[in-house]
């Protein structure tokens, strides 16, 4: 046991721990598809973590009750500005949205679509900034819900980033 916490100390103090590559961020592909969702990221210890809370819509009809859907829009709008917003936080904290390794999206079923989830209006806003000329991929969970908050919100999505 001695022996091993010597060893352990001399590599340290020589810098053997530092003497190893760093790692980069690793976006693992689903394999065979095109869907701009990565299967799996992969974080090296050398990576700063940062956690972004959930973010709701912004207002895009003032005039609308403060309460409502035409307040905040469909699924598409909402998303875009709940996504804007996003790229506006990382960007404050040095950060961009090629940065996002892992992104939770919450939809509300939306009444004009029978109740369910407008997963094609959110993926609309999506690939404005996943997929195409940003090819850094998030890991990432669509998931319907029965409501949020405030009932004129479809949307709320939390991320977090990475970077080395």
């Amino acid at each position: 046991m001695k022996k091993t916490v010597a060893a352990l100390l001399m590599c340290a103090a020589f810098g053997g721990a530092s003497a190893a590559p760093k790692a980069d961020i690793v976006r693992h592909k689903i394999p065979n598809s095109d869907f701009p969702i990565a299967l799996a990221v992969t974080i090296p210890p050398t990576a700063t973590i940062h956690f972004i809370s959930g973010q709701v819509p912004a207002v895009v009809n003032k005039e609308a009750p403060a309460d409502s859907l035409e307040a905040f829009g469909d699924t598409k709008t909402q998303s875009e500005t709940v996504l804007k917003k996003i790229k506006e936080i990382l960007q404050g904290m040095k950060l961009e949205m090629s940065d996002v390794v892992k992104m939770q999206v919450f939809l509300v079923g939306d009444p004009a679509k029978g109740g369910k989830a407008d997963t094609k209006g959110f993926m609309e806003a999506y690939t404005q900034y996943f997929g195409g000329s940003q090819p850094n991929l998030p890991a990432r969970a669509v998931v319907q819900v029965a409501a949020l908050s405030n009932p004129g919100w479809l949307v709320e999505i939390e991320v977090v980033a990475a970077k080395k």
